[in-house]
């Protein structure tokens, strides 16, 4: 593991990808390289409009409750993760041991430094004010954990585990909380983020010191990793496609109507990955995995995939570029107007190119589809060459 680029013999030309996995174990990670695509070119939308101003409902988070599209982006690629896990750990051969360990240690910490350091980045101010956690340092953490559980226990134990972690997590904010227990400003996430990595150090989008990548709160976000672990398994172990695919959609709905109803009493909410965001959001994940797995697996439908396949190829790759590309627009371009005031590159291209062609909304997501194109010719040219960056 480790950063590196891998340099594989030949690649299937462009639209033969049919040809690329021809046993049925490999055919089936098709559907997962398409799910981890769409889920980071959608990803990359959200994270890129021209103004927040205005963007489409559906492309926003919610506010504090509820769950919109946006909100299940993260989890998804998180639920992907657990995914591949389950045929990554093949080279361990599904047991734990030092070399196991090192590993998945190593990786865990690559991720999270790599993480840390965008939150730096340009890296113009001190430490003083540095936010410490985020999204890659989340699924550092979960991916670590995950792992772990993943290779001890079967998985029988690893969804007894689940159940215990998502209740004992509901236990500890309804009982430890504040006047309102899930509330913005007085849950126990919020709490022990300000005692143990203090407010200066926490994201202040929302106008407080809150984290929604918070310490406690990774808790559940490691039970979203081990739900995809135990779905590749499955994937893995079963022989009859038909038939894992059905018990799939049944699990997924199940799931979103317990995490409902769950979430009358223990609201569903991605700032503090509640339990019942967990059951729904990972209901959502095998509905959509599996109508993946019919259309290219049993149906036989694979060359649409391929727009989506190149993002899966490179996909930490690309989101970390995403994330350098942004803030270079905000902090390190800076345009003066006649009457003397600075904008950054992103206000200055949304309102000089893409205003004017499609209008404040439309030009907001056409400045966004813009750079999903942009990365995606950058994601072709290194599978052109088949270049595979690695974490």
């Amino acid at each position: 593991m480790g950063i590196g680029i891998s340099f594989f013999s030949p690649l299937p030309k462009p639209l033969k990808i049919q040809g690329l996995l021809k046993m049925e174990k490999f055919d089936r990670l098709l559907a997962l390289d398409t799910f981890r695509g769409i889920t980071i070119a959608s990803m990359i939308i959200v994270n890129f409009p021209g103004t927040l101003s205005h963007v489409y409902a559906p492309l926003s988070h919610s506010k504090w409750h509820g769950c919109t599209p946006t909100d299940l982006i993260f989890p998804f690629f998180l639920f992907i993760v657990g995914v591949a896990m389950s045929y990554s750990f093949r080279k361990f051969d599904n047991k734990i041991s030092l070399f196991a360990i090192s590993k998945i240690a190593k990786r865990a910490l690559i991720i999270f430094l790599i993480g840390l350091a965008l939150n730096a980045f340009p890296f113009n101010s001190g430490i003083s004010n540095l936010r410490i956690l985020g999204v890659l340092q989340r699924i550092a953490v979960a991916y670590g954990i995950a792992a772990l559980l993943c290779l001890y226990f079967n998985s029988k134990k690893l969804i007894i585990i689940s159940g215990i972690i998502l209740i004992v997590y509901w236990l500890l904010l309804l009982g430890f909380g504040q006047s309102d227990p899930y509330g913005m400003e007085s849950n126990l996430v919020r709490i022990i983020d300000l005692k143990i990595i203090g407010g200066s150090h926490l994201w202040q989008g929302i106008g407080i010191p809150f984290d929604p990548e918070g310490l406690l709160s990774t808790l559940p976000a490691v039970v979203t990793a081990i739900f995809g672990y135990l779905t590749g398994k499955s994937l893995q172990t079963e022989s009859i496609l038909k038939s894992v695919i059905y018990r799939m959609f049944l699990i997924g709905v199940a799931a979103i109507l317990f995490g409902k109803f769950w979430g009358i009493i223990f609201p569903i909410n991605k700032s503090l990955w509640t339990s019942s965001y967990v059951l729904y959001t990972s209901g959502w994940a095998l509905i959509f995995l599996s109508a993946l797995l019919w259309l290219i697996d049993v149906k036989g439908y694979r060359k649409w995939t391929y727009p989506f396949f190149i993002f899966g190829m490179n996909s930490l790759f690309i989101y970390i570029i995403s994330i350098v590309w942004i803030k270079i627009y905000i902090f390190s371009i800076k345009i003066s107007k006649p009457d003397g005031s600075v904008i950054n590159g992103v206000d200055w291209l949304y309102n000089q190119l893409f205003v004017p062609i499609a209008g404040y909304l439309n030009g907001s997501l056409l400045f966004a589809i813009t750079h999903v194109l942009i990365f995606w010719i950058i994601l072709l040219i290194l599978y052109s060459r088949k270049i595979f960056i690695k974490i």
